[in-house]
């Protein structure tokens, strides 16, 4: 199973730069997760002031450039790990080295295709599936 794992900001935290060692310490977990096999991504995002929202409302789109302070919740960034099941990725998450900060950080699994078994039609599956091995091919 594949689980993502989202580190969640505010808007003054997401404006912090942290110190040299938790890079250091980041990087030693991601190393960790590389090493276990069990790493599939990990980045993290720049402050809400270089992003966009797109809104949509009866068919037409508003876009809103950031930053959104008025967000009490905001992505930092996330790692896609994949595990046997949801404990093991619960175990990989308390592993991470937030040091003395206060954060949230959100697990959740990744939709599988076999998720939508009824719902999407086999032709749908079958071009899903072969644009995910597109990309994966891709990423190599």
């Amino acid at each position: 199973m594949r689980y993502m794992i989202i580190i969640k900001n505010d808007p003054v935290s997401e404006n912090i730069t942290p110190p040299p060692e938790v890079f250091e310490s980041m990087g030693r977990y991601n190393q960790q997760l590389l090493d276990a096999g069990i790493l599939l991504a990990a980045e993290g995002l720049s402050a809400s002031k270089d992003g966009a929202l797109v809104s949509f409302n009866k068919g037409k789109s508003t876009i809103k450039d950031g930053p959104f302070l008025e967000a009490k919740e905001l992505i930092g960034g996330f790692w896609i790990i994949q595990v046997r099941s949801k404990d093991d990725a619960l175990e990989w998450a308390k592993r991470i080295p937030m040091g003395n900060a206060t954060a949230t950080v959100e697990v959740r699994r990744v939709s599988e295709l076999s998720d939508f078994d009824g719902v999407i039609s086999p032709d749908a599956i079958a071009r899903e599936q072969s644009m995910r091995a597109e990309i994966s091919g891709k990423s190599n």
